[in-house]
C-alpha cells in the first residue's frame, strides 16, 4: 500500500508483499495509483502512516485493533495519548527554513529519482529551499561527504545510515532514514557471453560486481548462489563498483555480471553488452534498496529546513508514483547533470517496458 493512504481503515493493509498495496490481489494485478488529492492531505497520511506503524509493528494487530474498535475511537484513543493533530500540522507548515541553500548528494542511478527530479521540477523551490543536488561518483564518496558536512542530506543505500549510526568501520555518528526511495529496482546482468549460463551452478569463477559492501545488492547476490550450492566467498569473486563504472567494466571484460540498480542495467542491453538475467525483485518482492538520509544534527538543528526538504521529496515521491507521470519524469532526469543517460533507457526503467538483451520486449510495471 501507498504511504499515502489511510491507516486508519483496518481494511487496509499497511503490508501486501511489497508493502505498497491494499491487497495482494492489487499488488498481483497492478500498482495501483495515488488518488488525486492535495499536498497537505499527502502530508497528513504519511504521518499517520509513521505513527502507526511506530505504534503497530505487527499490521495484523494494527487491523484487529481497529476491526474491534473502530477508526473513531482509535482516532480519539490514539490522539488522547499522542498528539496527532500537533505532529499533522507541525510537519505540513511552511515555517520559515532556516538554511535556505543546501548540497544533496546522489548517485546518478534511478532509485533516486525523487531526490533528482524534485530539482528540475520545482518540488524543492515550491518549499522556499535552494537545493544543489551534486552527482557523485560512488558510496563511499557520499559517505565520507556526508560525514564531513559538504553535504547537508544524501541519497543513501538503506543500510548505510544504520551502519553509520552503530559506527561500523569508523566512529559512530547518529543518522536519520526518514523516507525509503524505492523499492525493487535492481537487477543480475551478465555478459553476452554468458547467455548460455542462466543456472548460477555453472558460476564457479564469476566475478561480480555490487556497488557497496553494507548494500542490498551484496547480500541478495549473495543469497542467490549460496541458494544454488555456490560459496560466495570461494566460488566467485565480488567486487565493490561504483554503478557509473559497471557498464565499461563489463564491455571491458573485468567482470562477468553484476547487480546493480537502473539505469546500469538498462544501459548494459543498450549498448549491446549485457542482458539481464534476473530482477531483485525476483529473489525478494518490494525488498527496500535506496534511502534518503540526513544526520541527526541536521534533523534536530534545522527543523524547519529538515522538514521543508522531507516536504519535497514526498511530494515528489507522489507524482513518481503515477504512471502517466513516467515519461515526463525521465525526460527531466535523463540530461548530463543527472543520470547522463539516453531518455529510452531511463524511460524503459520506469515505465517498465524494456528490451531484456536476449531479443524480448518485457512489461514489468513494478520493475521499480
Amino acid at each position: 500500500m501507498s504511504i499515502f493512504a489511510n491507516p486508519f481503515d483496518a481494511h487496509t493493509r499497511l503490508r501486501c508483499v511489497c508493502g505498497q498495496h491494499a491487497s495482494q490481489a492489487e499488488h498481483a494485478a497492478l500498482r495501483e495509483p495515488i488518488a488525486p488529492s492535495g499536498a497537505d492531505t499527502l502530508i497528513s497520511q504519511a504521518v499517520d502512516q509513521a505513527v502507526m506503524r511506530a505504534l503497530f509493528p505487527h499490521d495484523s494487530v494494527r487491523r484487529r485493533f481497529l476491526s474491534a474498535v473502530g477508526s473513531p475511537t482509535a482516532i480519539a484513543a490514539i490522539s488522547s495519548v499522542f498528539p496527532m493533530a500537533v505532529a499533522r500540522e507541525a510537519f505540513a507548515q511552511s515555517a520559515a527554513v532556516e538554511k535556505p541553500k543546501l548540497n544533496v548528494g546522489f548517485i546518478p542511478i534511478t532509485c533516486a529519482t525523487p531526490i533528482i527530479m524534485a530539482d528540475p521540477m520545482g518540488f524543492y523551490r515550491k518549499q522556499g529551499l535552494e537545493v544543489n543536488i551534486v552527482k557523485t561518483a560512488g558510496w563511499a564518496v557520499i559517505r565520507d561527504k556526508t560525514l564531513n558536512k559538504e553535504y547537508d542530506a544524501a541519497h543513501m543505500l538503506s543500510p548505510m545510515p544504520l551502519a553509520i549510526s552503530v559506527g561500523a568501520g569508523a566512529t559512530p555518528v547518529p543518522y536519520t532514514m526518514p523516507a525509503v526511495e524505492n523499492i525493487n529496482g535492481q537487477a543480475i546482468t551478465l555478459a553476452m557471453k554468458h547467455k548460455d549460463k542462466r543456472d548460477p551452478k555453472q558460476w564457479k569463477g564469476f566475478r561480480f560486481a555490487v556497488p557497496f559492501d553494507y548494500s542490498m545488492h551484496n547480500y541478495l547476490l549473495r543469497y542467490y548462489v549460496a541458494e544454488t550450492g555456490l560459496d560466495p566467498d570461494r566460488d566467485i569473486q565480488i567486487r565493490s563498483v561504483p554503478p557509473p563504472e559497471m557498464v565499461a567494466n563489463l564491455r571491458a571484460d573485468n567482470i562477468d555480471g553484476f547487480l546493480a540498480p537502473d539505469p546500469v542495467n538498462q544501459r548494459a542491453v543498450f549498448d549491446g553488452v549485457g542482458f539481464i538475467h534476473l530482477f531483485s525483485k525476483e529473489l525478494w518482492e518490494g525488498h527496500p534498496c535506496c534511502a534518503f538520509a540526513a544526520s541527526k544534527e541536521f534533523v534536530t538543528s534545522l527543523p524547519n529546513t529538515y522538514a521543508a526538504l522531507l516536504r519535497a521529496i514526498l511530494e515528489a515521491t507522489a507524482y513518481a508514483q503515477k504512471p502517466e507521470n513516467r515519461k515526463e519524469i525521465a525526460a527531466a532526469i535523463a540530461p548530463a547533470n543527472h543520470l547522463n543517460q539516453p531518455v529510452t533507457v531511463v524511460e524503459q526503467v520506469l515505465t517498465g517496458t524494456f528490451a531484456d538483451g536476449l531479443g524480448n520486449v518485457r512489461k514489468v510495471p513494478d520493475r521499480i
